[in-house]
Parts: structure tokens; C-alpha cells; sequence
């Protein structure tokens, strides 16, 4: 087993894994750019490595400084945890020609994964399904004639990379040229790659994962799948397990085909292979496959008892599964909830600013994965996700229920949130009986707007900061204690009011 594991990530992801390598007995090594030098993956880790500055290509994204960071703290491995670096085969090579564990899949499957256009043949060549498309040349000549073939509506999407970033539904050909274009553009902004794939269009889809694991033993399991369809442009905002969509036939065949997909790419570690339903005539098609762990896992491990970021290690450190598909069984339903700084009601813009206070909720069967305490900030330099917050009961109506008065215990001041609007997601009729799909959110939500609050904002604000300030060192462990003088204990630091000299 490791002795010392580099993070080559930040905020809440960062903090899942110091957790995992604690509870391994690892130590572990937290790298941070100049946005994040007071953040608390910083603190929790057993070391910290600057490696640059605030923006991501000049940090989180340098081989050299991630990999220089490992060598001279003298890690074994590296945790890409998701995003950045964690589905770049090229870095996954880098970190074994320097001597180091990728704890992830191989480069190989990495880069048959990677490519949408290269992931459906390979599928396909296996029989797992995949929609009507065209991945061949991709001149827009030749994509507008495809496009008249496959007839519309169809999707334009970005052979490479993934988050909804270079896809383009068009619903007529008049909107084909156009749609190409900018779908072209923002692939190769996003991804430094435009080429381009298409595929037919399935109205109110449902979006479906499933999670595997495999050893470089030759084992490959699933381990159920995921609801994603809860999505505001392209991005998922609530998942739960299992689907109400699914019986046990069709989660059985479904599950099959993850596994083949997985199989047939060579896949080691966790990944997720995703999948879309047609509601009405329960069929399913192969999506793509994230060779990662995804943002919504901790759903699984709570609805199977398994933790995924000790097996990615434990995989990653040579041991075999110690577990059968026929072992695994789902307890119980879970949903996670992201809570983002956003504002729902503008195109969900996102927000940044000090966390002025930031109160997780707590209770039997909630759990919070974060990278935030009060005083921290939110940046416009990263993703702006606060929290996962995750429950688990014995059914779906106890999980919302549970879901519900997390999202009521849960406060942030400071900045604008989504938790009004995910509790209005939560308490809609079609939520409720599970009738939502991959554009339910903007059909549905459109004009969505906040309830009005009777105390203004200031007023908030003003009540946060000094809480915030009363409570010491419980909440403001990112204060900057010299610009209030250097002695904590100071009169001059209360806000209450304290006289000197009575």
C-alpha cells in the first residue's frame, strides 16, 4: 500500500480524498494555486505545495508542477480526483514515466473513452447500443449531408470532452450551419479539439449511469446506476439512485452493457458509463464513459455501503476486489443535491464573494461533502459548487423528505445560492413521481424567480458577519488576524459591547 498519495485537485474532491488516505492510514499531499492558498484542502492535508497562479492552465493544469510537487514531497501516487487533469491520458502517462501511480484507469482506455467518436465504435463492436449518428469526416459540407440523413431533431456535440461544453441540439436544418459553427467553436476553446460528432435527438430522455469498478485482476463489476436527469445546461444539479425509470430487467441488461463497454476499453478503477433512455419505448443507447470518478458518487456509497475512493486506491495499489456482483446489493435510496453559488433565476449565473457564513446540515443519514467553512471565498476562477449535500433512507419518499429539511438546515449568507430553487425542484409534481428528463429544468423552470425575502440583504449580511466574528475560531479559520491586530484576545476584536476599564 502507498505511504504518501499526491492530490492533483482542489476544494471538495481534494478534501473527499485527504478523508479516504486518513482512514488508510496514507499520508497525503495537497497542492494549491495563489486563489486557494488559505483553502481547506490546504489545512486538512498533511503537506501543501504552491504550484501557481490562480488560473488553472498555469497550475492545476501543469504537469510539470504537479509533478514536481510529488517528487520532492515524495509521493507514490497521484489522485486526479474529477475535472482538471483527471481524464487526460497524456498526464497519466507522464505520471508513470515519472515513477508514480496514476490512480485512475490506464492511458489506453483513457484515450479510447476519451474520443466520443472512437467510444461508439468500440461499443458498438461489443453490442452495447448506441443512438442513429455520424462520426466520420467532419467538414461542415459533410455534416450538413449527414445531418439530412439522420434527419432532425439531432445533436451536434464535441468528439472530445464532456460537461455539455460543444453541443448544439438543432431542431430544423435551417439551424444546422449555425449551430455547427458555434458548437465548433466552444469544442475547440473548451478542449483544443473542434471536431465533431452527430447524433439523433431523443425528446425527454432520461439520463442514466452506471458506476464500475474494476481490478488488474480482470475483475469488472457495476454497481447500479445514477438518475441524472435533473440538469440545467447540460450539467447535472440532483441525482439519486436507483431510478424510478428502471425494473429489474432492464437495470440487469443495462448493467451488462456498462461492464462490456468497460471491458472492452481495457478499464481498471472507477468509472461511469452513461447512458440514454427513451421513456417511452424503454430503450437505451450508450452515451459516453467517464474515466473518472464522477461529482455524484456518493450516492453509490451510500445505497451500496462500498467506499469507491478507498477501492480506487486499493485498485490503483495492486489488490483484487474482494467482492462479486452477486455480493453487491443496493439498501435503501439516496439523493445528492449540489449547491452551487448561483443564481437560478439570471441563467443560473454563477456568483462569487466571501462566504460570510456557511452552516451544513446535520442529522441521522445526511452527509456533506464540501471544501468550504464560513469566511472562505468563492472565486471566479473555479467551479462554483459549495457542497454536495447526500441523504440516504429506506424510500424514495423518505429520501425527499430527509433531502427537504437538509436543504431547510443549510445556510449561506454572503452570496447568492440554488437551495430555494432545489427545494422548489424537489417539492414539483413531476419530480415527486419521477416524471423529469434531461430538459425538464428549462422547460419547466423558465422563469423561475426567488421568493421574496422580508429582511433585506444587508440586514442578512450585517447578522452573518457578526456572527461570524463572534464565533471566534470555529468558523473564521481564514481571518487574517493581523489586520485586527495581532493579539486574539484583544478588546478591541469583540463585537459585542465590552468596555475596557469597568
Amino acid at each position: 500500500m502507498f505511504e504518501k498519495i499526491l492530490i492533483a485537485n482542489r476544494g471538495e474532491i481534494a478534501v473527499r480524498v485527504i478523508h479516504a488516505c486518513r482512514e488508510m492510514g496514507i499520508a497525503s499531499v495537497a497542492v494549491y494555486s495563489q486563489a486557494d492558498r488559505r483553502a481547506l484542502h490546504t489545512r486538512l492535508a498533511d503537506e501543501a505545495v504552491f504550484i501557481g497562479p490562480s488560473e488553472a492552465d498555469q497550475s492545476y493544469l501543469s504537469f510539470d508542477k504537479i509533478l514536481t510537487a510529488a517528487r520532492q514531497t515524495g509521493a507514490q501516487a497521484v489522485h486526479p480526483g474529477y475535472g482538471f487533469l483527471s481524464e487526460n491520458a497524456d498526464f497519466a502517462q507522464a505520471a508513470a514515466d515519472a515513477g508514480l501511480v496514476f490512480i485512475g484507469p490506464p492511458p489506453s482506455a483513457v484515450r479510447a473513452m476519451g474520443d466520443k467518436a472512437s467510444a461508439r465504435r468500440l461499443v458498438q463492436e461489443v453490442g452495447v447500443p448506441v443512438t442513429p449518428g455520424y462520426e466520420g469526416l467532419d467538414d461542415l459540407e459533410s455534416l450538413a449531408r449527414e445531418a439530412g440523413i439522420l434527419g432532425f431533431p439531432l445533436l451536434v456535440k464535441a468528439a472530445a470532452g464532456g460537461g455539455g461544453k460543444g453541443m448544439r441540439v438543432v431542431w430544423e436544418k435551417a439551424e444546422f450551419e449555425e449551430a455547427a459553427a458555434a458548437a465548433r467553436r466552444e469544442a475547440l476553446h473548451s478542449f483544443g479539439d473542434d471536431h465533431l460528432i452527430l447524433e439523433r435527438y431523443i425528446p425527454k430522455a432520461h439520463h442514466v449511469e452506471f458506476q464500475v469498478l474494476g481490478d488488474q485482476h480482470g475483475n469488472l463489476l457495476h454497481l447500479f446506476e445514477r438518475e441524472c436527469s435533473v440538469q440545467r445546461r447540460h450539467q447535472k444539479i440532483i441525482e439519486e439512485t436507483p431510478s424510478m425509470l428502471l425494473d429489474d430487467n432492464l437495470r440487469s441488461r443495462m448493467g451488462e452493457s456498462a461492464v462490456a463497454a468497460a471491458r472492452a476499453a481495457g478499464y481498471q478503477n472507477a468509472g461511469t458509463v452513461e447512458f440514454i433512455v427513451d421513456p417511452e419505448t424503454r430503450q437505451f443507447f450508450f452515451l459516453e464513459m467517464n474515466t473518472r470518478l464522477q461529482v455524484e458518487h456518493p450516492i453509490t456509497e451510500l445505497l451500496t455501503g462500498i467506499d469507491l475512493v478507498q477501492w480506487q486506491i486499493r485498485i490503483a495499489a495492486g489488490e483484487p476486489l474482494s467482492f462479486a456482483q452477486e455480493e453487491t446489493l443496493p439498501r435503501g435510496h439516496s439523493i445528492e443535491c449540489r449547491l452551487y453559488a448561483e443564481d437560478p433565476s439570471i441563467n443560473f449565473l454563477p456568483a462569487s464573494g466571501p462566504l460570510l457564513r456557511f452552516i451544513e446540515p446535520r442529522g441521522p443519514g445526511v452527509r456533506v461533502d464540501s471544501g468550504f467553512l464560513s469566511g472562505d471565498e468563492i472565486t471566479v476562477h473555479y467551479d462554483p459548487l459549495i457542497a454536495k449535500i447526500i441523504v440516504h433512507a429506506e424510500d424514495r419518499p423518505g429520501a425527499i423528505r430527509k433531502m427537504v429539511e437538509a436543504l431547510q438546515g443549510t445556510v449561506v449568507l454572503g452570496l447568492t445560492s440554488n437551495s430555494r430553487f432545489l427545494l422548489d425542484v424537489l417539492a414539483h409534481p413531476d419530480f415527486q413521481t419521477g416524471k423529469v428528463h434531461t430538459t425538464w429544468i428549462e422547460q419547466t423552470f423558465d422563469e423561475w424567480q426567488h421568493p421574496q425575502c422580508p429582511i433585506p440583504p444587508e440586514v442578512l449580511a450585517a447578522a452573518a458577519l457578526t456572527q461570524f466574528q463572534d464565533s471566534g475560531t470555529s468558523y473564521g479559520v481564514n481571518i487574517d488576524l493581523q489586520r485586527q491586530g495581532p493579539d486574539p484576545f484583544s478588546p478591541w476584536r469583540a463585537s459585542s459591547s465590552y468596555r475596557t476599564g469597568e
